[in-house]
């Protein structure tokens, strides 16, 4: 009798353990991510990139780079149903990374040692604000890519180079492929 009661016990103790294990820590899969709007990463972006430019530190490719990225953005937005519009975005903004890491690692010494007084100060605020905006690049990067897949993009990016067909050599006679591409 009493060894059967410790073991329902136990075996009780084990069922709760289980339940309270499985509330306290949700599956992965069951984790949805929280919608984010493309126009609310463009705006963000969009400023801090404006506050990024307000003092002539960078050199014009940066300017260039990020406004052209917000391009992107702005169509990805106007053309809901597009793919390649939020690939092309996504993958501009990770070149983006990669290139703000560059001019903030050559140009923020440069001009840290050049100014002072006020002039320093709107440097360091413009600086750091480019410090944000590529901070909250990945994170941006995490929400593009979840648009992608809502879109329809797979999880792997396959851009297909050895299918393509060159559309000069379209017809059905053999004799009008290059001699190096016969089909």
């Amino acid at each position: 009798g009493l060894s059967r009661s410790a073991e329902e016990v136990t075996r009780r103790k084990s069922c709760l353990f289980k339940a309270d294990k499985s509330a306290q820590q949700p599956e992965l899969q069951d984790m949805e991510v929280p919608a984010i709007n493309l126009k609310a990463i463009i705006l963000v972006h969009w400023l801090l990139t404006v506050w990024s430019c307000m003092f002539e530190w960078f050199p014009s490719s940066y300017t260039w780079s990020n406004f052209s990225v917000l391009g992107l953005g702005v169509w990805a937005v106007a053309q809901r149903d597009s793919i390649d519009a939020v690939l092309m975005f996504l993958i501009s903004l990770v070149l983006t990374i990669l290139t703000d890491i560059i001019q903030i690692a050559i140009y923020y010494p440069i001009f840290d040692v050049k100014f002072t007084g006020q002039i320093r100060d709107t440097f360091h605020f413009c600086a750091g604000m480019s410090i944000l905006s590529l901070l909250l690049k990945p994170v941006s990067c995490f929400f593009v890519y979840q648009m992608y897949r809502e879109r329809g993009g797979e999880y792997n990016v396959n851009f297909d180079l050895e299918t393509s067909v060159d559309s000069r050599y379209t017809t059905d006679s053999g004799d009008s492929a290059p001699l190096g591409r016969r089909y």
